[in-house]
């Protein structure tokens, strides 16, 4: 039986993944033990075990990591500038999931395709 963070991981990817299911600029890729989503070929999201991934850019980032749960994007040792993330089990509903999808969304929108 899996573990309960990669449950709630798998969860997290099925949700995003019924968010983004109607635009077709959106392609998913299993990369690095997890799930990105990509806008145009950036990296717009992702889950990670067990932790959802948002490239918000360095502005939006920076008022983010004002909130209790949201965290730098570190999985090597090295922060990434603009990219934050979030234990999946203090997400919340579906509304709070799809304010934080959107918010990368935008961000990835302006973004010049790959």
């Amino acid at each position: 039986m899996p573990n309960k963070k990669s449950h709630l991981g798998e969860e997290t990817e099925d949700r995003v993944r019924t968010l983004l299911k109607r635009r077709k600029e959106f392609e998913e890729k299993r990369m690095f033990g997890g799930l990105g989503f990509f806008l145009h070929g950036n990296m717009c999201c992702g889950v990670h075990k067990g932790r959802l991934i948002l490239r918000l850019g360095i502005d939006v980032a920076v008022e983010a990591l004002k909130k209790k749960h949201v965290k730098p994007f570190d999985i090597t040792g090295h922060p990434m500038r603009g990219w934050v993330m979030m234990e999946c089990r203090l997400i919340g509903g579906d509304e709070n999931l799809k304010e934080w999808v959107l918010l990368a969304v935008d961000f990835c929108r302006s973004l010049p395709p790959k």
